[in-house]
């Protein structure tokens, strides 16, 4: 287990290939379940565990790692599996996401994997446990189901989306008033939290599931002889979606002469350290992690600042 994240540093290869990895694990049974290699810090082995009172159901209890308490989730329970039951046998995998580190508790890690994003298709649509996916690829004619961990993360501890008073009031702000933006994100939770943020200022907004259907519709908007940058203030993309990521977007978006010049902001929940590299690779205006309201309209507000008066 310890090797298992050794091919971690190479991911910055991947971007703008279109590429990812993903780390296989299972869950309650044999089904294989992943989630990207960029959120993991570490696998380990279950360190002792200690109850805490009155804890979410989820929760198993909390570790101490190198002087560092995070909590355990049950990510089988979490997503309406049967419980794992935890002992010194049991797996974690130690994840960040939204500034936050939390260990989840897993029946077993298998491997990591390295795909094309073009491999990976949104999740069918139905009840039951496809509420927790963002997407599915199939791998040795085996289905690998990734897991909406945003979702896990907010309904155990809900995300804070109103701006605060003050930032509200900004008379720069009123010049978003009936602006259109889009919205590029594969996670409902991300996209109803920009929804209810950017509503406050009174954005209109368009919403695309995945960088593909982002740039079709883009595309469209421009074969239709609209003015791009009058059309779209800005755009927001999530870094991982099926089919094509927000980094490959942004590429394709400043290889057409008709959007080139469009404002595209990375809001992703990946570390900012590992993201400030990449904006400047790719091409983004500007990088906010996920997820702070405050922040968000601190971006919008820079993004007025270069509108031509």
């Amino acid at each position: 287990m310890a090797g298992i994240l050794d091919s971690v540093d190479s991911r910055t290869q991947l971007v703008g290939q279109n590429r990812l990895e993903i780390l296989v694990f299972r869950l309650a049974g044999r089904q294989q379940f992943a989630i990207n290699v960029f959120k993991v810090q570490e696998v380990l082995q279950l360190p002792r565990l200690t109850l805490i009172p009155q804890r979410h159901p989820m929760i198993c209890g909390v570790i101490n790692l190198r002087g560092q308490t995070l909590p355990v989730i049950d990510l089988s329970r979490a997503i309406g599996m049967r419980a794992l039951t935890p002992d010194a046998n049991s797996t974690i995998i130690v994840t960040e996401y939204n500034r936050s580190v939390q260990a989840f508790l897993v029946g077993g890690v298998e491997r990591i994997l390295n795909l094309n994003w073009e491999a990976v298709q949104p999740p069918p649509g139905g009840a039951g446990r496809q509420h927790y996916l963002t997407a599915i690829t199939k791998v040795d004619d085996r289905l690998v189901e990734i897991i909406d961990v945003e979702k896990v993360l907010a309904e155990i501890v809900p995300m804070n989306t109103r701006v605060s008073a003050d930032r509200l009031d900004d008379q720069l702000l009123e010049q978003t008033r009936g602006r259109e933006v889009l919205v590029v994100d594969d996670s409902s939770v991300a996209i109803a939290q920009l929804r209810d943020t950017l509503g406050q200022l009174g954005l209109r907004l368009h919403v695309a599931t995945d960088g593909l259907r982002a740039l079709q519709q883009l595309k469209r908007w421009a074969d239709e002889g609209q003015d791009m940058e009058q059309k779209l203030l800005m755009i927001f993309t999530d870094a991982e979606m099926p089919e094509m990521d927000g980094y490959r977007l942004t590429t394709e978006i400043r290889n057409d002469p008709r959007l080139r010049d469009l404002y595209v902001v990375l809001h992703t929940s990946l570390s900012g350290s590992f993201n400030d590299a990449m904006v400047r690779k790719v091409g983004c205006d500007d990088f906010l992690s996920k997820f702070q309201p405050d922040q968000l309209v601190e971006v919008v507000r820079r993004r007025l600042e270069k509108v031509p008066a």
